[in-house]
């Protein structure tokens, strides 16, 4: 898969609200440190158009990929994977 857009991962002072979907989803993959510098990074997302938090964004559809601190992001649409 082909990314649309690269996103740039930012660290925040205070960890950002992420949904519970978000958190169900990574429960079993990432845990303890991981976990608590994950909910303090955050990605200015070209789909929701404002930043979103990290786990919000790794969860979507269109998040493809995460390397050297950049996101490749398809871009296809906005929501959740199951």
């Amino acid at each position: 898969m082909e990314p649309k857009f690269l996103v740039e991962v930012k660290v925040s002072d205070k960890p950002f609200k992420v949904d519970k979907d978000a958190l169900e989803a990574v429960k079993g993959v990432v845990k303890g440190k991981m976990l608590s510098r994950m909910k303090k990074e955050y990605v200015d997302c070209p789909l929701e158009g404002g930043p979103v938090a990290f786990l919000s964004c790794f969860v979507c559809v269109s998040h493809i990929r995460r390397v050297k601190g950049v996101v490749h992001c398809a871009g296809t649409e906005r929501r959740t994977r199951e």
